[in-house]
Parts: structure tokens; C-alpha cells; sequence
């Protein structure tokens, strides 16, 4: 049985982050703790502007939970970080924060996305407010937040999107929601992600990282079709049986296949 999992202020310590991840992925070596990559970051002069402690809280609070929790997602990306553009990369890295912060995955499945389904052009921070507070309202928090930690998660909410491209960038008023879709790299990686997971064909046509993009099980069966037709795979369905023939047996395989792609 799975643990609980609860909603938690860890988004404070950063949001997208998006080009420390890739200056941390370069310093990252395999089997680094966290305190050896903090010390290595700390060293290597490529962060003047941020404090130690800060420094800290980044790899710790941040780079950590989300790319080291899990063996081989953090070399996978370090390799992955020179050759996928930009948009691809921060996808990537959209997942996996999503992934390690059960509030941002809610958020967008359960507010991004049925405002996009409903035809609404905007989010506002009321909004993201509302959900935050329903949340705890609803004991997804170990504990009570005050109104100053629900204010503070829902402005980080807002700006987690928008770092990630589903949200305008900017801070006052609502911001506009933009259209995201997922690339088909990021759609091979995410497949193979599961696969490597251990999981069956039909788990990983019908699995909830999928609605991060919007998509519900047909779209996938579309999105493997299109990986199929790019040799990724091969995919026969039949009503809602789902077989997949894996092109690759190692996540290594993939990774080296989307370098070069």
C-alpha cells in the first residue's frame, strides 16, 4: 500500500528553476549526495548572485525531491540537457516537479486543464487561492495552513505554471492560459519512463502523468500511434486492450535515441 501523501510548502523554496536544473545537472555525477552536489555548486562559482544557505535550499529542497529521489532520472536528464531545446527540456522537468509536488499536479490536472476544457482564456490568483484553500479545507495538509501560507502557495502555483509555459508570465491580474502540448520526445521519454516502472501497457496508457498534458487514455493510444510512425514503438488496440511492442529494452537506449533524434 502506498503512503498518504500530503499537500506541503516545498514549491517556496523554488519554483521552475529551469536553468539552475541545467547548471546543477552539469555538475551532477552519479551516486553525489545531496550535501556533495550543494558543496559542488557552492564551489563552482556558477551561482555568484545566490547565498550559500539559498544555494542549499535549492539542491535540497528542489533538485533533490524531484530528480535524484528516483535512481537515474537526474543522469538521464544531465545527458538529455545538451540537446533538447528548450520547450522539451522544460517539459521534462515540468513532469518531474509535478511528480514530487502533489499540489502542483493537482492544480494543473484539476484547474488548469478544466479551465482549458471549459473554454476559459484566464486563471487568477483568487482562483488558485480557492483551491488551496479547499485543499486544506479537505486535510491534504499535515497540518492547518495560516492565510499567509495559502496566499504564498497559491502565488507559487501561478508562477510554477508560468515558468513551465502553461501561464502567462505576467505577476498582476490574471494570467492568460497558454496552449500546451506535449512534444513528442517528451511523449517517448514519459512512455518508457513508465514502461522502466514496471508497469503493464494498459497501466501506462491509462496513467495520471498523462493528464499533466491534458491527455486522457484516447489521446494517448493517439500520441503512441504517432511514436509508432517514429519507430519508438509499436502499438496494436482493440477496444480497451492495449499491447505495446517496445522498441527498446533499456532506458539508456531511449536516451541515446532522443540525443540524436
Amino acid at each position: 500500500m502506498s503512503a498518504v501523501r500530503y499537500y506541503t510548502t516545498q514549491l517556496q523554496a523554488g519554483l521552475g528553476l529551469i536553468e539552475e536544473t541545467r547548471l546543477l545537472l552539469g555538475l551532477y555525477e552519479p551516486g553525489m549526495s545531496t550535501s556533495e552536489l550543494s558543496d559542488k555548486a557552492l564551489a563552482s562559482g556558477l551561482f555568484p548572485l545566490v547565498s550559500a544557505r539559498r544555494l542549499h535550499n535549492i539542491v535540497s529542497e528542489c533538485f533533490a525531491p524531484r530528480f535524484m529521489r528516483t535512481p537515474g532520472t537526474a543522469g538521464a536528464l544531465k545527458t538529455l540537457a545538451a540537446s533538447l531545446a528548450r520547450q522539451e527540456f522544460s517539459q521534462l522537468l515540468f513532469l518531474h516537479t509535478a511528480r514530487a509536488n502533489l499540489i502542483l499536479d493537482d492544480f494543473v490536472r484539476k484547474q488548469y486543464w478544466q479551465h482549458y476544457s471549459a473554454g476559459r482564456d484566464s486563471l487568477t490568483l483568487d482562483e488558485a487561492r480557492e483551491f488551496v484553500l479547499t485543499g486544506v479545507r479537505e486535510g491534504k495538509t499535515q497540518k492547518s495552513w495560516s492565510d499567509t501560507t495559502i496566499k504564498r502557495i497559491s502565488s507559487y502555483l501561478m508562477g510554477c505554471c508560468a515558468d513551465y509555459q502553461l501561464l502567462s508570465a505576467n505577476t498582476r491580474g490574471p494570467r492568460r492560459i497558454l496552449p500546451f502540448r506535449i512534444l513528442p520526445k517528451v511523449a517517448a521519454y514519459l512512455a518508457y519512463d513508465l514502461k522502466f516502472q514496471g508497469l503493464g501497457d494498459n497501466q501506462i496508457v491509462g496513467h495520471s502523468d498523462w493528464q499533466l498534458f491534458g491527455l486522457e487514455r484516447e489521446d494517448v493510444r493517439e500520441e503512441f500511434k504517432r511514436l509508432s510512425l517514429q519507430g519508438f514503438l509499436i502499438m496494436q488496440s482493440a477496444a480497451d486492450v492495449t499491447h505495446i511492442s517496445w522498441t527498446h529494452k533499456h532506458m539508456d537506449e531511449v536516451i541515446d535515441v532522443l540525443t540524436q533524434g
